[in-house]
């Protein structure tokens, strides 16, 4: 059970410091997490603090591939709008 970053990641180190078991590290070009030290922040928080506090929409993915924020959850535009606007997104 671990978390992941992916490429949408713009490298603003917010989730770096939120970690409560150091996981968050930097991995050229951007970050990465350790699959072996993440919890998804389980018994210690409600939610994982990574992506509590990360501003981009699906930068973080649980291990199944879903994102802990997905398209329009933090810009509140409605994902039909999202699509609408720009095409090529995909939804899994």
């Amino acid at each position: 059970m671990a978390l992941s970053i992916t490429d949408s990641c713009v490298n603003c180190w917010a989730c770096v410091d939120v970690c409560p078991n150091q996981a968050v590290y930097q991995d050229a070009p951007g970050f990465a997490i350790d699959a072996d030290k993440c919890t998804e922040c389980m018994g210690e928080f409600a939610e994982a603090q990574c992506a509590a506090i990360c501003p981009i929409e699906c930068a973080i993915m649980d291990e199944l591939g879903v994102p802990l924020n997905p398209l329009g959850s933090l810009s509140g535009i409605p994902l039909e709008k999202l699509l609408a606007l720009h095409p090529h997104l995909e939804m899994a």
